[in-house]
């Protein structure tokens, strides 16, 4: 009869929700803190679901966001686990890596500060 030692590595727990962490938080801050100095953006919501986590931007408080920058864990193998999308539904860039996601909101800025 053998004796197994205790497994040092215990499986990790099923998160609850999906929640960006604090280097996803500071890419999308920073992004966020340009567009409010440029004026285009006012007011920002933090969603964090089973399956997913949003950051919704707003022009004005009271009405639909502008934009949503959308975690995805379960896609992270197939088209990426973050997304972009605009007002109306449509997903203007998805990937892997969230800097280059957020790339096509800083070209935003870009033409308005032209």
């Amino acid at each position: 009869m053998t004796v197994q030692p205790p497994n040092p590595f215990p499986p990790r727990p099923i998160p609850v929700q999906v929640a960006f962490d604090r280097r996803e938080l500071a890419v999308i801050l920073a992004l966020y803190g340009r567009m409010v100095a440029a004026g285009d953006w006012r007011d920002y919501g933090i969603s964090c679901l089973r399956e997913v986590a949003v950051f919704s931007v707003f022009r004005r408080t009271a009405e639909n966001p502008l934009y949503r920058i959308e975690k995805r864990p379960k896609l992270r193998h197939r088209q990426g686990m973050y997304a972009v999308v605009g007002m109306d539904g449509q997903i203007l860039k998805r990937g892997p890596d969230l800097k280059n996601v957020l790339r096509v909101l800083e070209r935003k800025l870009i033409r308005a500060v032209e």
